[in-house]
């Protein structure tokens, strides 16, 4: 009955540790490939245009007519 009782009052007391050994570098693994992912967007915006100017072009000549 003891050793129940200690493990279930080490479980309460390291409750908090085993938590941020799990979190911390869950976290730092997420902000990781969020920044991956923002850069490759950036990249791929860049080399393949999404065609706004083409419908600015549009959009401009028909105003003018």
């Amino acid at each position: 009955m003891v050793k129940i009782l200690l493990v279930v009052a080490s479980v309460c007391f390291l409750q908090g540790c085993i938590h941020k050994i799990v979190t911390v570098p869950i976290k730092v693994a997420y902000k990781t490939t969020k920044g991956v992912v923002k850069g490759t967007v950036a990249v791929v915006g860049a080399v393949i245009p999404d065609g706004d100017d083409e419908d600015s072009e549009q959009n401009d000549k028909d105003k003018k007519d």
